[in-house]
């Protein structure tokens, strides 16, 4: 539990809890990440100031280490969310549309949070089960208490999912647009470093294959990019997509909700959404 007067994480056995440390997660990640940068000062504010270009693979562990932390990660929870407060307080400059931007501008700080829920929501379909209309509730209230945890404050975000949708379709109208960020997200022809993380043996290994594995891998992540972003977002955004997709991503989903659930938890959960179950169940037992 947080300290006093901060806010805890969602609560252990919710929606939230079940789906973020799923292996299953970080296929929603990609869509979640791209949908934040379509908007122009995300996108922008990434495009000036984020390392993903030279360092993708550390860029990539830190933020999903973040998102863990706010909901696994018990009292830290709150200093991840001040921690990056802190990291964000000097991105600021002007935007494509020529609009000075800061990152912890609320309109902005809120929209990269927002994008999470529709993503979840959308991507759970194929790749875990639809939500109920409870379930999709409950998702919604965890996703605001993470929001607490990362400092935006209620009056910055939509309270009742009623709220949220007039909202999201407002900023996909208004906003949102196949920035520099996005396009190098869904491209499947960038050139992209091999893996810098692991044993060693490993590390050179991949680096040896990589000129062979990087392009279908590309081609992979532009499918799960584009095709787990909602309907309407990828077509605001500009992003094609095809029957013959739509019918790949169904079949490749069906083939994940079968094989994921019978793995043993130590593969289908992330080390800390592990720690965490394993102490949740102890607590209650």
């Amino acid at each position: 539990m947080a300290s006093t007067g901060e806010p805890s994480p969602p609560p252990a056995g919710g929606v939230l809890w079940s789906l973020a440390g799923d292996v299953r997660g970080l296929l929603m990640l990609p869509a979640a990440l791209t949908l934040q940068v379509a908007h122009p000062a995300v996108g922008a504010g990434v495009d000036d100031h984020s390392v993903f270009r030279t360092d993708p693979w550390g860029r990539g562990e830190r933020s999903l280490s973040s998102l863990l932390l706010w909901v696994y990660g018990g009292e830290e929870a709150a200093e991840e969310g001040r921690r990056l407060r802190r990291l964000h307080r000097t991105i600021q400059g002007t935007d494509t549309r020529g609009r000075r931007y800061h990152a912890l501008t609320p309109e902005n700080y809120a929209w990269v949070h927002a994008t999470g829920f529709p993503v979840y929501r959308h991507a759970s379909r194929y790749l875990v089960r639809p939500l109920t209309g409870a379930q999709e509730r409950a998702l919604y209230r965890e996703w605001l208490q993470v929001g607490r945890i990362l400092g935006i404050h209620d009056r910055d975000m939509p309270q009742t999912i009623e709220e949220f949708w007039p909202y999201y379709r407002r900023m996909l109208a208004e906003e949102v647009e196949a920035t520099v960020v996005v396009r190098e997200l869904v491209a499947a022809d960038d050139p992209v470093p091999p893996p810098d993380r692991g044993p060693l043996l490993l590390r050179l290994l991949l680096r040896a294959l990589w000129p062979v594995l990087l392009p279908p891998l590309a081609r992979f992540r532009r499918f799960l990019t584009v095709g787990l972003m909602p309907p309407d977002a990828r077509q605001a955004i500009g992003l094609d997509w095809t029957p013959a997709q739509e019918r790949r991503l169904r079949r490749f989903g069906a083939v994940v909700r079968r094989i994921v659930p019978v793995l043993p938890e130590r593969l289908r959960y992330l080390p800390r959404a592990r720690s965490a179950r394993a102490a949740w169940r102890a607590g209650r037992g």
